[in-house]
């Protein structure tokens, strides 16, 4: 079985390296949770709008991945996207590692661990580097991020 799970964290990220968001979906279950540190824990179709938004905005956007590995239940990978930051139009590499639980043979948890500190130094220079280890900017910087996707989703109705 665990070969299978392997394959599908492939074809999650090479679907996010064509930015196939359809393709990308598909790998999901229905009741999907997704948690990063910018986001949080979204659920269901608010995880799956967060992809739809990151995608449609993302500019000179590059993905590599690779260290997969799956079980039965859990797998595992590291990815690296590289990306312009639209609010300050400062390129940032963000080195995430996720972990994932199968069920059915799709992703039924998806956990992104990453760095927000070293993120907001890239995503906002200076500032980001000086402050960006604080809980207070790192909640506002979920708020923000929370903020958008909102924002996405009443648009998409």
């Amino acid at each position: 079985m665990g070969h299978s799970n392997a394959e599908l964290i492939f074809r999650f990220y090479e679907a996010f390296q064509r930015q196939d968001i359809d393709a990308m979906l598909a790998c999901y279950a229905d009741d999907l949770v997704f948690c990063d540190p910018a986001f949080g824990e979204l659920r269901g179709e608010a995880a799956r709008d967060m992809w739809r938004m990151l995608v449609e905005r993302a500019r000179d956007f590059s993905l590599t991945f690779g260290d997969v590995g799956a079980n039965g239940q859990t797998g595992s990978a590291k990815w690296v996207a590289r990306y312009k930051f639209g609010p300050t139009g400062r390129t940032v590499v963000n080195r995430i590692e996720a972990r994932f639980e199968f069920r059915d043979g799709l992703i039924a948890r998806h956990r992104d661990s990453f760095d927000l500190w070293r993120w907001a130094s890239q995503a906002f220079g200076l500032k980001g580097t000086l402050l960006g280890w604080t809980p207070f900017v790192q909640r506002a910087i979920r708020a923000q991020a929370r903020k958008s996707l909102d924002g996405f989703r009443a648009r998409r109705g």
